[in-house]
């Protein structure tokens, strides 16, 4: 294991904005309960295709999507307010 100093762009919570020495944009960290959540939700839209049930996987993706899209919103404000141009 090595130890680095990281800089912290938001609070740390479960998806913390944060830059790794060397990198020259942000990064988001997310938790491993977070990161489990996620990819069950994949697995969820997976799992409707599958059986036929677009009707569920069209409503799993759209939470999916949700929560993607906070993440990314949380990420994009972070670099925002520190004057970071967005890498995208």
């Amino acid at each position: 294991m090595e130890h680095v100093d990281a800089e912290l762009f938001t609070d740390g919570g479960d998806n913390a904005v944060v830059r790794l020495p060397g990198r020259r944009f942000p990064g988001v960290l997310i938790q491993g309960d977070s990161l489990s959540v996620l990819r069950a939700e994949v697995a969820e839209v997976v799992e409707a295709l599958n059986q036929g049930d677009t009707s569920a996987a069209c409503e799993t993706a759209g939470l999916l999507l949700a929560d993607l899209d906070a993440l990314l919103t949380r990420y994009s404000a972070a670099l925002e307010a520190h004057k970071i141009p967005r890498p995208y």
